[in-house]
């Protein structure tokens, strides 16, 4: 059984997921493997380029990430192309990935994982949310970014509310409710 953790930047997914882990889950953390195969897959080197220019890559090869970052989170149409761009790598990679896997379910990390149309390949949602200031706190200080820095990603992305129509679990994150019993219920509904 497959299954997606999502939600917003600041709503705490990482948290969850090392949680799971904990309980002997494995998790694919999507968004970090696509920075390794946009180094690794040849057509995606040249897809990024084509996008960003040359300078998107270091004369030693590596990723450009503050030009990129800069780039898709004030242009939604490059955003785009960029998640058309990777997202089939990614699904590969991590259908590939789960065949290695052993445990009861396995579980894919992703930012975009609705927006991407990634929960279409996944077996449930579970979706973490945190109110708006407390991920822009979370960012601010993690990422050293400005709140404007921040607010711009949020508005980036997709609202909570939109993406719970798409959700079967909700983690809330909100430094108020425990998150450790909201994922504990949650891996025993899905043990079902």
């Amino acid at each position: 059984m497959k299954v997606g953790v999502t939600g917003g930047i600041g709503s705490g997914k990482t948290t969850v997921c090392r949680i799971f882990e904990s309980l002997g889950i494995p998790v694919y953390y999507a968004d970090v493997r696509a920075k390794d195969l946009v180094l690794e897959e040849p057509l995606l080197k040249t897809g990024y380029i084509k996008l960003f220019g040359k300078n998107v890559f270091s004369n030693n090869g590596r990723l450009n990430r503050q030009l990129v970052a800069g780039n898709i989170f004030n242009d939604r149409m490059l955003l785009k192309e960029v998640n058309k761009l990777v997202h089939p790598f990614v699904r590969r990679d991590f259908e590939k990935w789960c065949q290695k896997q052993t445990a009861p379910y396995v579980i894919e990390e992703a930012a975009v994982l609705i927006e991407s149309e990634g929960y279409k390949f996944v077996d449930n949602v579970v979706l973490v949310t945190a109110p708006d200031e407390i991920r822009i706190e979370r960012v601010m200080t993690r990422d050293q970014h400005s709140r404007e820095k921040v607010m711009e990603r949020i508005n980036n992305q997709w609202k909570q509310e939109k993406l719970r129509e798409f959700s079967d679990f909700e983690v809330r994150a909100d430094d108020v409710q425990l998150v450790i019993p909201q994922v504990l219920e949650i891996h025993k509904e899905l043990l079902k």
